[in-house]
């Protein structure tokens, strides 16, 4: 890719459409990743614009970058942060091309433009703004650009836990992605603002039976007790449990909702009735679902190595999230009672969550999103995913998602993370953009 040049970017904090375009034109699919042209492209703006910046990374080639806008010292220190590298687009079929940043059709094309490269842009353009307009923050702003998140960070925020936990000292509140962007109900706009997200629990599950020769009929073998698991999953959910920010979010969004549907929406929080309402509330309650419930989704399956040898053993992982407060062994003790004896689970990976949210900044991003949009109605809530947020929580940081993006009421840009055509409106961007901006001049008067 060629080099930008200073009259290439001059000013372009103040298209943060455009600069999620040039994003969006680095490759940056993980694995492998390979980060660090992107990366090096932001290092070169934040210099220019009199930043100082820092590298650190495990691996050369996967860097992270950290610059600091020098506050007041009236509030501890800010954190954003944003990763860009992305998910695959194999076997996916495009409209665009997802690594050009095409704008078409009033939408700005690309993998990672919601996830989360829009982000990333949002938070440069405020930075940058903040440091040409002179803005001098309550207290330091960091900015902290990733490597790795999609698989795991371990060459990212998770790396920046573990070995420079001494950059980090004083910081309160970590702002990141997974929450902010537009969600309607019944017409209604609100913003849910993620105030503490699931833990990652990934699984692993063994199947055994008796193998034999392809050309014996099997019954009840390996195979009919995979199909069993994987029926059983489909067709059950976990325990229902209420966390006290899925009942805030209910709470909040039955008071501005008709009294039927804030009926409707309160029985959710009726543990023997939660299920069955969530059966009649269509998309509504598809989002809510895992807010409710730790939750498993089979993921790879693995068995077989000659097409005449019925395998004896069948191996599937699985992708698990944990709600606040459940480790890995209530994962094991739920899913091991539904699934029965016969399938034998094991953990591969726990990554533990944050605890209660420290809400004191939350008044503040829901008093920005009530000025940019009076119409809007911010609700705090549980992200059914992780992010990077449960690494910052080590160092007793409180995450938080607030990459607002206003879409209209025809759009659900939680289908198109991850999927094909994700895609973005130059004004959702700015909108983000400028709400950040708001966001570092007035993080001082959080409780």
């Amino acid at each position: 890719m060629a080099v930008e040049t200073t009259s290439d970017t001059a000013g372009l904090y103040t298209r943060p459409a455009e600069l999620l375009q040039r994003l969006l034109r680095y490759d940056t699919t993980n694995p492998p990743g390979a980060e660090g042209e992107c990366i090096a492209f932001v290092k070169g703006l934040l210099d220019d614009a009199g930043f100082e910046t820092t590298l650190l990374a495990l691996d050369p080639a996967r860097p992270n970058l950290i610059a600091r806008l020098p506050g007041a010292g009236a509030a501890p220190p800010l954190l954003l942060h944003g990763h860009v590298d992305v998910v695959t687009t194999a076997n996916q079929t495009w409209q665009q091309p997802p690594f050009e940043g095409r704008l078409q059709d009033g939408w700005i094309w690309g993998r990672g433009a919601l996830d989360m490269k829009g982000g990333v842009a949002m938070m440069l353009s405020a930075v940058l703004r903040a440091k040409v307009e002179g803005v001098v923050p309550p207290g330091d702003v960091m900015l902290v650009v990733l490597s790795d998140e999609e698989a795991g960070s371990d060459m990212g925020a998770k790396y920046l836990v573990e070995q420079h936990a001494d950059l980090f000292q004083g910081v309160r509140f970590a702002v990141g992605e997974g929450g902010g962007t537009t969600r309607y109900v019944d017409g209604r706009r609100f913003y849910p603002i993620m105030v503490i997200e699931k833990q990652m629990c990934w699984m692993r599950a063994v199947v055994r039976g008796p193998g034999g020769h392809g050309s014996r009929p099997m019954r009840g073998g390996t195979m009919a007790k995979l199909a069993a698991m994987l029926d059983t999953l489909d067709r059950n959910r976990l325990p229902v449990h209420v966390p006290l920010a899925t009942r805030r979010m209910i709470e909040e969004m039955a008071e501005v909702l008709s009294p039927e549907r804030g009926r409707d929406l309160r029985r959710l929080l009726n543990e023997g009735e939660t299920d069955a309402v969530l059966d009649t509330l269509g998309p509504l309650g598809q989002f809510i679902e895992p807010m409710l419930h730790n939750t498993v989704n089979a993921t790879i399956v693995s068995g077989g190595h000659k097409i005449n040898v019925i395998p004896s053993e069948v191996v599937v992982e699985m992708d698990g999230r944990l709600l606040p407060g459940y480790t890995s062994q209530d994962m094991l003790d739920e899913l091991g009672r539904l699934l029965g004896p016969d399938v034998e689970l094991e953990v591969l990976r726990y990554d533990r969550g944050p605890g209660e949210p420290d809400m004191g900044l939350y008044q503040v991003m829901a008093d920005v999103l009530r000025a940019q949009d009076p119409e809007g109605a911010p609700v705090p809530m549980l992200l059914s995913a992780v992010t990077d947020g449960r690494f910052w929580a080590q160092l007793g940081m409180q995450p938080y998602g607030f990459l607002p993006m206003q879409f209209p009421d025809s759009v659900d840009p939680v289908r198109l993370v991850h999927a094909a055509d994700e895609r973005t409106t130059p004004e959702a961007v700015e909108f983000g953009a400028n709400a950040i901006y708001q966001l570092i001049q007035r993080f001082g008067s959080a409780s």
